[in-house]
């Protein structure tokens, strides 16, 4: 195998379960400090980060990443145990493969091979990884961003490892994200017999207007870098599960992915006048995930575009789509951010996977951007 290939097995056979680290952390560190990182170590309540710094100059260009893992499911629906990695067809597989181990298998690759040919590089490179990605990411990279900043150490550009690419390694870059705002509605009504509802009052009845509008209205039509705002409910919760009682609460959860052209506020005073217009007893408790965030052509896109033209051979897209990401954290301290890494068709799925060989090309790709920046 590669070396690129061999650490990805190395780190996939942790059981880093979220938040769990299972020791993928240390394997970075011992080899990040092997060739000049000074390595801290930042733990906040039960998660695992690190902070990796080598050069001590202006820009810094840090890879970000986490070594948690989402749960695997019925592992027995596995064609092969999630946590022992095997390359199949071509295929690697287990479970953190595409999302996102094989990612920091081939930053820490790439950052090898261009600390030999430029011992004395310029700038800084550094690491900012944690174990806090796919759970509530609440003592992850938000914490550690706010430790760099309360020391004033900033990050110039970052490149995140988390699985950009559609059909091939380097076709998607994601630039920038949306927002995230979620909220939870509970309306409120009289619980009551189903027989006599004029004693009661149905607040899945009352709220329906309500959400089909909330449903059905454009809130923006999106800009040249980001689709239209999307509203979507994903839970309602009402009744006590007997067929003869009217609830006496209704609770609907629902999300917001919102680009530039809305503030959460804007979105929060909206939702609350829809909600009013049908005179609804409510309340609602709010939880913004997110800022949207752009990163438009400069010195980290053009270095991206250009070395996947030069390793892949081929022509990126720029793009906002997906879900949010640890960049959302990264971006407001004015750090140029993108995310490249391998294909997402598998994320999260049983049975993920990504090509063994494009995690080559993604170190490859992370190298030649090293060579662009800091040679």
């Amino acid at each position: 195998m590669t070396p690129t290939l061999k650490l990805a097995c190395e780190l996939i056979a942790a059981r880093s379960v979220t938040p769990d680290d299972a020791g993928c952390q240390d394997i970075m560190m011992q080899r990040l400090g092997a060739v000049g990182f000074n390595n801290e170590r930042l733990r906040f309540d039960d998660v695992e980060n690190f902070w990796s710094r080598r050069g001590d100059q202006k820009p810094v260009v840090c890879f970000a990443g986490h070594t948690d893992v989402v749960p695997t499911g019925p592992e027995a629906k596995w064609e092969f145990p999630p946590f022992e990695p095997q390359i199949v067809d071509g295929m690697l597989r287990g479970r953190g493969a595409a999302d996102m181990k094989g990612s920091l298998a081939a930053m820490v690759i790439a950052v090898e091979n261009f600390v030999a040919k430029h011992p004395n590089h310029k700038g800084s490179i550094a690491f900012l990884i944690t174990s806090d990605e796919e759970g509530p990411a609440h003592n992850g990279t938000v914490k550690v961003v706010e430790t760099l900043e309360a020391r004033n150490e900033k990050i110039d550009m970052c490149i995140v490892g988390e699985p950009s690419s559609t059909n091939q390694v380097g076709d998607v870059i994601k630039n920038g994200r949306r927002g995230s705002l979620g909220g939870i509605l509970r309306v409120k009504g009289i619980q009551g017999h189903v027989a006599y509802p004029h004693l009661a009052k149905n607040p899945i009845h009352l709220a329906a207007p309500a959400l089909a509008t909330l449903a059905n209205e454009v809130w923006d039509n999106g800009n040249e870098f980001f689709p239209a705002t999307s509203f979507q409910i994903s839970n309602i919760k009402g009744g006590t599960g007997a067929t003869n009682v009217i609830p006496g609460e209704l609770e609907v959860v629902f999300n917001f992915r919102f680009s530039t052209e809305l503030t959460a506020d804007i979105l929060k005073t909206r939702t609350q006048a829809i909600l009013d217009r049908y005179e609804l007893d409510y309340d609602i408790e709010w939880a913004l995930n997110g800022q949207p965030f752009l990163t438009d052509r400069g010195s980290l896109v053009n270095a991206c575009v250009d070395s996947i033209r030069a390793v892949a051979g081929i022509e990126t897209e720029l793009s906002t789509s997906g879900g949010t990401s640890d960049g959302r954290f990264i971006a407001p301290t004015g750090a140029q951010v993108v995310e490249l890494g391998p294909c997402n068709a598998t994320i999260h799925k049983v049975d993920e996977q990504i090509s063994a060989a494009d995690l080559d090309t993604l170190a490859a790709l992370y190298e030649n951007i090293l060579e662009r920046l800091l040679a």
